[in-house]
């Protein structure tokens, strides 16, 4: 099969037909109507082979998570998602893989109503590039600038699972009885857009951590122009983490590994009530683990009161071996 007849047979059918499209998939580009009063929110990611995932991953598992990345960027910044294109690098047109990877993304996007609008296909080394475009209300959206000292830091969901299921993707942890629930969380995260729209006017900064806590956070830290404390006691892990405690590192993994796309946002205090409301609203744990400080600066606070030293600060694709 061609290009044409594969984007036809693969692309140009798919369960989202939204009204604000006027033109999608077939034409030179997309044409999109904006809603009055909202603005536009533009993420892109790109996923290689070997490095955002393993050779053998099933190719639903990677459509679920080329658009699911995306999605998780747009809700930090509280949009809702709307469009997305797709730039796709296949070594050959394999029907089986195309079907298992449209099978994946056209699900994820079927649950948040977003449009799949063009894209490009080239044949190459396996390599997804999406590009997700969400609507937010006129100066609505969230920033990683606003954190202010005094604001409390809060956290969605557990860190670390997606590390865990790599380890025993990677064979260095022991097949258990939570292994499959593990890597579920490494392939499949949850993007978390129904919170990010819940802590617009809530949250005065936000970011997903896609690279790890200390660095994610770090990014707030620099972008505000403040500090923070974080408490090892607050930060939550699941069972599956704490069961494999010891042999996953301690707290290292939690505190550094990507791809657990959990929402770290600060809130101003007092707002107490509000962050109870949207945790039933949002069905999603919602933990307090530190406080923003005048300070510039990261401090991990260990149970004992003692700074804990983090080995290491997050992935980094251009960082020195």
């Amino acid at each position: 099969m061609n290009e044409f007849e594969l984007i036809r047979r693969y692309f140009s059918q798919q369960p989202v037909t939204r009204s604000d499209v006027l033109v999608g998939v077939g034409d030179d580009a997309a044409v999109m109507q904006l809603p009055g009063g909202m603005q536009l929110v533009t993420t892109s990611d790109v996923l290689v082979e070997g490095v955002h995932f393993p050779p053998e991953t099933a190719p639903a598992d990677i459509g679920y998570k080329s658009l699911a990345v995306n999605l998780s960027d747009l809700a930090a910044m509280g949009a809702e998602p709307a469009w997305f294109t797709l730039n796709l690098s296949l070594p050959e047109a394999a029907p089986e893989w195309l079907e298992g990877f449209c099978a994946g993304m056209f699900a994820l996007a079927a649950r948040y109503q977003v449009q799949l609008v063009g894209g490009d296909t080239v044949r190459g080394p396996l390599t997804i590039g999406v590009q997700a475009h969400g609507l937010v209300p006129a100066g609505g959206a969230l920033l990683r600038s606003g954190a202010k000292a005094g604001d409390r830091v809060y956290l969605s969901g557990t860190l670390g699972d997606a590390g865990l299921g790599l380890r025993c993707l990677q064979g260095a942890l022991p097949p258990g009885d939570d292994a499959g629930a593990l890597i579920e969380k490494l392939n499949r995260p949850a993007p978390r857009v129904e919170l990010g729209i819940a802590l617009r006017g809530i949250a005065s900064s936000a970011i997903d951590v896609s690279d790890g806590l200390v660095a994610d956070l770090g990014h707030i830290l620099r972008a505000s122009g403040v500090g923070a404390w974080i408490s090892l006691d607050r930060v939550p892990l699941s069972p599956a983490y704490r069961a494999l405690f010891e042999r996953a590192g301690g707290w290292t993994l939690a505190l550094t590994n990507g791809d657990d796309y959990e929402l770290c946002f600060t809130v101003p205090a007092g707002k107490e009530q509000d962050i109870a409301r949207i945790q039933q609203q949002c069905f999603v744990g919602l933990s307090w683990i530190g406080e923003i400080v005048a300070d510039a600066g990261l401090h991990v606070v260990a149970a004992d009161g003692s700074d804990y030293a983090v080995p290491s600060v997050g992935h980094d694709h251009f960082a020195t071996q």
